[in-house]
């Protein structure tokens, strides 16, 4: 027998508070991957964003965030998600491994200065692994947006932004509240 639609939002509900309230926790983190970025901007940088499937969409839309704008009316930020450029993206993958897609773009992309925020659920994707390895040997910081331990990016990583749960949804959920704000509080320092 099937549960009620609502049973099973009110379930997503009590586990989405349960792992919001303990992600409270990493508010010091996420001011740090903030004031990290601020100075990036500061200084001419860029922010890169990379992650697979629905991580993927999290990129994009924070690199959206800081290229178009959050909350207020400002200046454009460099900021690009290395998950959209299909040709480049099957280029490097036929090429060299998927594995690789991401580390290529930094490789191409990235300056010293410039951050690279690596998202993954588990902490354990090769090719999320292989970007904060690129990033490191070019100069760039390197945060980390996890579930909990973080997984073998943590070793990689200036901050970790490690969400303590081990559910994917839940992770995925303070991802973007994570995301949006870091993206505020960045807009005000840079206002």
């Amino acid at each position: 027998m099937t549960q009620p639609a609502t049973s099973v939002f009110d379930q997503a509900m009590d586990l989405h508070l349960e792992v919001a309230r303990a992600t409270r926790a990493l508010a010091p983190q996420v001011a740090q991957a903030a004031q990290m970025m601020s100075e990036c901007l500061r200084q001419g940088g860029q922010i890169l964003f990379c992650g697979n499937g629905g991580s993927a969409a999290d990129a994009q839309h924070l690199a959206a965030e800081f290229v178009g704008r959050f909350l207020k009316e400002r200046r454009a930020l460099p900021a690009q998600a290395l998950s959209v450029n299909t040709s480049i993206l099957t280029a490097i993958g036929n090429d060299y491994g998927y594995e690789r897609v991401f580390a290529r773009q930094v490789e191409a992309m990235g300056k010293p200065g410039d951050v690279l925020v690596g998202i993954t659920t588990s902490g354990n994707s090769p090719n999320i692994l292989a970007a904060a390895l690129a990033a490191r040997a070019a100069g760039l910081k390197v945060i980390g947006m996890t579930g909990e331990g973080g997984g073998k990016l943590a070793a990689f990583c200036d901050v970790l932004l490690a969400v303590p749960s081990q559910s994917t949804p839940r992770i995925q959920e303070m991802h973007i509240l994570i995301g949006h704000s870091f993206c505020q509080m960045v807009e005000e320092a840079l206002l």
